[in-house]
């Protein structure tokens, strides 16, 4: 499920976003630094300091993951279904690691939020669509105009 150019688009971001919802469906959204693709079905995310997504998990297991390339000002948006796993865990220790490279085992944590991912959608800015000539390149210097100028 998760392609080639999901994979790359996950590499490219630094932040993505976490939507959980309480069992009386109260949302959530909270930033996650620490995250990866596993194999091809799961997203994978430190829990570095996020009890409410924690505990809304436990209540209501339904996410949605978004990422965005900044610059380029696409990214992808997917839903799943998501599991606390605790480093009493079997599976704990396969998980960690590519987390552990990510984050040099400088952020502490005991619990990945592993998500398998059910269904997905691009996310794209709406400067392509309403202008579709527009090109990444372009999308890029008026990114990086706009980020600098602030």
């Amino acid at each position: 499920m998760l392609n080639q150019e999901i994979k790359n688009s996950i590499e490219k971001s630094v932040l993505c976003w976490l939507a959980t919802a309480d069992n009386e469906n109260m949302p959530n959204v909270s930033p996650k630094e620490v995250f990866t693709f596993y194999q091809d079905k799961y997203i994978i995310i430190a829990n570095i300091a996020s009890p409410q997504s924690v505990h809304n998990i436990m209540q209501n297991p339904n996410v949605c993951v978004s990422f965005v390339d900044v610059f380029v000002q696409k990214g992808f948006q997917l839903k799943g279904r998501a599991r606390i796993i605790k480093q009493t865990d079997s599976e704990f220790e396969s998980l960690e690691e590519p987390l552990l490279k990510m984050t040099k085992s400088k952020y502490p944590f005991s619990m990945i939020i592993k998500i398998n991912i059910e269904t997905l959608k691009k996310i794209i800015a709406p400067s392509y669509m309403l202008y579709p000539d527009t090109t990444e390149a372009e999308q890029i210097e008026d990114a990086k105009k706009q980020y600098l100028s602030k």
